[in-house]
């Protein structure tokens, strides 16, 4: 799933994480006037009654929410309003102080509101724009990705130039006019990124330089889809993409030479950083070494049924072969390697992907309806590839309208291999991702997983559980869907397989996670794992090695996210009156809040 926001990836923690957004110099900005007492209220005798716990949240929230939307041009955008969309977020240090004051400021009025005095539902909401505000604070303060985080500042580019061609919530005249303006004013963005990088880690210098050569490839570009429904408009654009490229240009040189040159930082975060980020970004209670000794478990019982699966697939592959002795567990890997390499043999190419993923879709929209598995979206979606200005990270990922925007639409994007691989690699990559495994990726990535939760989340509108989602709810919901689906037979044997190969990667993940961000995990200790243990093909590896380095926390959002879904499932199953469909609508009726909050919105 796409992180929307800016300010914020995903989580929740207590109200009393505001001591960390509630420090600091900064002169906090006044607060809005109150509105003049009506007549009848002067004329009266009696005094105003105060206003209640939610009517003051209610209110600091509509004040953060405008600040936000102003200061965050690009995420307004991606949210659905669209006010500013022709603008770009002040990355300068001075543009960052601005924004400390006023967030400082909503994180002390936030502290004075008794949270003993909130109703269940405003309660939720305010611990989420607490943690929001606590990882605005850590993110600058701790992990200072404007100094050490060139993509950054390639990823806000992309991010902000991209709705406008790939959405229709406007006119293209419209779009076509915001997105000339942001084309034009580029400059400043790359003026912040030369004057605050420092020293970052060279596989994010170098991430950052392929993904911006990407964008160099969109800007110089002819625009054709945008500009063929708004001909009008050519000029304008076409000479703000001439603006976009010099600065982009700009931007390559310094990353390529000043920035690459002094991108000695270390990858890893570090233990503590690793620990204070999965409590920020997973859940409050997390504790890190206990989280990868379970992924650890629940990978070799992982292990144990695919080798099951192996057993069962083994008669339909292989015809009258006998089947080999599965005493051990070298043994057992043998057997599941043998079955995966036939399901391997039926896979995509990059010219047929986009259309296997859409007919993939199509069939799982059936099969969700026909087993009244959870309630269906109204809203489309549409399989599209993956611009190249976004690649080099994640395989596939959603990204649907915000909260705010009035027409939902939804896209689901598949990466085709870079245009760098070697054949081999390349061959290596649509192994892994053969039919039976894009058949399960379509059900995380779209339905019944991201796609279909994100619309149920987005009739919250603008509540802080649709602006700041949670990253483990997101991917847990969605990894949950994958054992759904395979429970009721999506697919079959082929496909439930596949499932379990997912699930052991998700392990994995977790692992991959600690290991390397808290501990000493090198490339080789690493790809080693994920082939022996998970059973990944090279290329997958090797792209999963470049995004383990250059994300801390979000590796492990998959495997914390599932555990916590199917514990509240299996306590769920125990009632006398259970009712999987009406049970899957109830956990989507909350938004996207943390794990423990649902836990307790479960129980209220």
């Amino acid at each position: 799933m796409k992180t929307r926001a800016l300010l914020a990836v995903s989580s929740l923690a207590p109200l009393a994480l505001l001591t960390l957004v509630a420090c600091g110099d900064a002169t906090p900005a006044p607060a809005p006037p109150p509105p003049p007492p009506s007549p009848a209220a002067s004329s009266s005798a009696l005094p105003a009654s105060a206003p209640t716990a939610d009517a003051r949240y209610e209110r600091l929230w509509a004040d953060f929410l405008a600040e936000y939307l102003r200061r965050e041009p690009t995420s307004a955008t991606t949210l659905g309003m669209h006010e500013h969309d022709g603008e770009w977020p002040d990355l300068s240090a001075a543009g960052e102080a601005r924004d400390r004051a006023v967030y400082e400021r909503i994180g002390r009025e936030l502290q004075q509101i008794p949270a003993s005095e909130l109703s269940p539902t405003q309660h939720l909401d305010a611990e989420i724009l607490a943690n929001a505000l606590a990882q605005w604070r850590f993110d600058r303060d701790e992990m200072r990705s404007a100094e050490t985080n060139p993509l950054l500042y390639v990823r806000l580019v992309g991010d902000g130039l991209d709705p406008f061609l790939t959405r229709s919530f406007a006119p293209a005249a419209a779009r076509a006019d915001s997105l000339a303006s942001r084309l034009s004013s580029i400059a400043p963005i790359v003026a912040a990124a030369r004057a605050r990088i420092t020293h970052p880690a060279r596989i994010v210098t170098e991430t950052a330089i392929k993904q911006n050569k990407g964008l160099l490839d969109l800007v110089d570009g002819t625009f054709a889809e945008l500009l063929a429904q708004a001909p009008e408009k050519k000029d304008t654009v076409l000479a703000a993409a001439k603006q976009a490229s010099v600065a982009l240009h700009d931007l390559q040189k310094l990353l390529e030479g000043e920035v690459l040159a002094r991108s000695d930082g270390d990858f890893r975060v570090g233990k503590e950083k690793l620990a204070t980020l999965l409590r920020l970004h997973l859940d409050t209670d997390v504790d890190a070494d206990d989280l990868v000794v379970q992924a650890r478990a629940l990978l070799a019982k992982t292990q144990d049924e695919m080798a099951q699966s192996a057993r069962e697939l083994w008669p339909e592959l292989m015809g009258k072969r006998p089947l080999p002795p599965m005493t051990t567990d070298a043994a057992k890997k043998r057997v599941v390697r043998e079955v995966l390499a036939h399901l391997a043999e039926d896979r995509p190419t990059n010219a047929t992907v986009v259309a296997d993923a859409s007919k993939l879709l199509a069939s799982a929209t059936d099969f969700v309806r026909s087993h009244d598995l959870v309630g269906l979206p109204a809203d489309s979606c549409r399989v599209m590839e993956m611009p190249e200005y976004e690649r080099g990270v994640a395989v596939a990922f959603c990204e649907s309208s915000g909260p705010l925007e009035p027409k939902q639409e939804t896209h689901i994007t598949i990466s085709p291999t870079p245009a760098d691989w070697p054949a081999a690699r390349k061959t290596s990559f649509y192994r892994e991702y053969n039919h039976s495994m894009l058949a399960d990726l379509i059900v995380h990535e779209a339905m019944p997983g991201h796609y279909l939760q994100a619309m149920h989340a987005n009739t919250f509108k603008g509540s802080p559980r649709t602006i700041f989602t949670n990253g483990s709810f997101e991917e847990g919901w969605a990894v949950y869907t994958e054992w759904l689906m395979a429970k009721h037979g999506f697919g079959g044997p082929r496909v439930r397989m596949q499932r379990l190969k997912m699930l052991a990667r998700v392990c994995v993940n977790a692992i991959l996670d600690h290991e390397i961000h808290a501990g000493t995990m090198d490339e080789h200790a690493a790809v080693a794992l994920m082939e022996t243990e998970a059973l990944q093909e090279e290329g997958e590896a090797v792209g999963k090695w470049t995004r383990a380095r250059i994300s801390h926390g979000q590796l492990s959002t998959y495997f914390y996210g599932f555990s916590e879904f199917m514990k509240l499932r299996a306590e769920a199953e125990k009632q006398p009156d259970f009712n999987e469909r009406a049970y899957n609508d109830k956990l989507l009726s909350f938004g996207s809040p943390s794990m423990h909050e649902l836990r307790a919105s479960l129980a209220r």
